[in-house]
């Protein structure tokens, strides 16, 4: 079967909900990296608390606690990492078996698609999960690049290079996180692509569901309105 043949059994509508999938995943890691100054993502407000971290270390004796919080972020990218390896395990398993589920989808009167059809959706499921794959590897690599740029911050403050080596610091830290956000969302809409073993019609809905919560979680979260206040709002009333 030629590339084209195999393409004429998708409906319009899954080519639209495909695209609307991609095009989802592109513009919301976009505008979440990219927000406008008067509507700051929870992302990048985080950006600015790494660069207070790694100035506070400098002067923070010793150092077991940024040591510590640092290795507790690569092991998460680690872990993840991990976690999505196993799930691309498991697609390129469920790719073997696409003949069982088309025989699956027949009894639950999901159509009588040809198995490319699935093997495709799979795919397309896996492809994200690829991306986020890499995105944790890389996150947990520049882990510890940064692990390695805080060792060389002198403990002096007065030393010239103490500030400039913690600039450096902060800056590999954000890298890493933005890196690691990345195969997150990547991990969402993986999970998004899912839905299309059932339809377009669920895949669109799977779609703008996973947009309405990464939406949600970076620009109207509880969480996002606590690193919004000033430390003068941030005070208890007694």
């Amino acid at each position: 079967m030629t590339l084209p043949d195999r393409l004429s059994v998708f409906s319009p509508l899954d080519g639209a909900a495909l695209v609307l999938l991609v095009l989802c995943w592109f513009l919301t890691g976009w505008r979440i990296e990219h927000p406008g100054a008067r509507q700051p993502s929870v992302s990048v407000l985080m950006e600015s608390f790494r660069r207070e971290w790694m100035v506070h270390m400098i002067t923070r004796q010793p150092r077991i606690f940024d040591a510590q919080l640092l290795s507790s972020l690569r092991q998460g990218a680690s872990f993840l990492a991990s976690a999505t390896m196993i799930a691309l395990g498991g697609g390129f398993a469920l790719i073997g078996k696409t003949d069982e589920l088309a025989g699956l989808a027949k009894d639950l009167t999901l159509g009588t698609s040809p198995t490319v059809v699935w093997e495709i959706k799979i795919l397309t499921a896996m492809l994200f999960l690829t991306n986020a794959f890499l995105k944790f590897v890389w996150s947990h690599r520049l882990f510890g690049y940064c692990a390695i740029m805080m060792a060389a911050v002198p403990n002096d403050e007065s030393d010239p290079l103490a500030l400039p080596r913690a600039v450096q610091s902060a800056e590999l830290n954000i890298t890493a996180a933005r890196s690691f956000n990345r195969g997150l969302r990547a991990t969402y809409f993986a999970l998004a692509a899912t839905a299309w073993l059932i339809g377009a019609a669920p895949l669109i809905a799977a779609t703008l569901v996973c947009v309405a919560v990464l939406w949600r979680r970076e620009f109207a979260s509880q969480s996002r309105r606590i690193l919004m206040q000033t430390p003068a709002s941030a005070q208890p009333d007694l």
